[in-house]
């Protein structure tokens, strides 16, 4: 349980922040990088919940709650023998991908790549989308110099997906997508 009774600690201010085994790092590390990079995706999910549909509201704050875990997990340096620390495991993915099986039955296959827009939920599920993305290039990152689960970065890669179907069934379940025009405006 995590009971935080005073918010400022005064422990990063010399560029330092603590990680979950209680090591020490500079906060320009890529694996703070990384962790930033999935806060910052996980506060764009919110703002996608605020015009989302009330089922996908319900999976995004589910997904929240996952990307919490996700980053439990990236805060505590794998290790050999571990036990009690929280990791993403692979059925929070297969979650995310039958719900990309799900919701992409809903669609009809694309003939073009999509611009992100359309609606407001889905204008903002796309950029979510596009902070996930930086999130996962941010571990493959992270993995050239530190092993890592490999579970989070399938979820990641997973989410982005999901983030994409998602969009498009929030714009009338495709049919107010907006398609790129090759060369159009030339």
């Amino acid at each position: 349980m995590v009971k935080l009774n005073k918010i400022y600690t005064r422990t990063g201010d010399l560029g330092e922040t603590g990680l979950g085994d209680a090591s020490r790092i500079s906060k320009d590390n890529i694996r703070i990088e990384a962790i930033g990079a999935v806060d910052e995706a996980n506060a764009a999910i919110g703002l996608a919940t605020l015009n989302a549909s009330p089922a996908i509201q319900k999976l995004l704050f589910r997904i929240q709650n996952d990307l919490f875990d996700l980053g439990a997990d990236l805060c505590v340096p794998l290790k050999k023998n571990e036990s009690n620390v929280l990791r993403i495991v692979a059925s929070q993915v297969q979650k995310l991908e039958d719900d990309i099986d799900r919701y992409n039955g809903f669609l009809t296959p694309l003939t073009s790549f999509i611009l992100p827009g359309g609606s407001d939920a889905s204008t903002h599920l796309h950029l979510a989308r596009t902070i996930v993305r930086r999130a996962e290039r941010d571990l493959v990152t992270l993995m050239k110099v530190e092993e890592i689960n490999q579970e989070v970065l399938r979820y990641l890669n997973r989410l982005s997906d999901l983030l994409f179907v998602l969009g498009r069934y929030e714009n009338d379940k495709g049919q107010k997508d907006v398609l790129w025009v090759p060369g159009a405006h030339r």
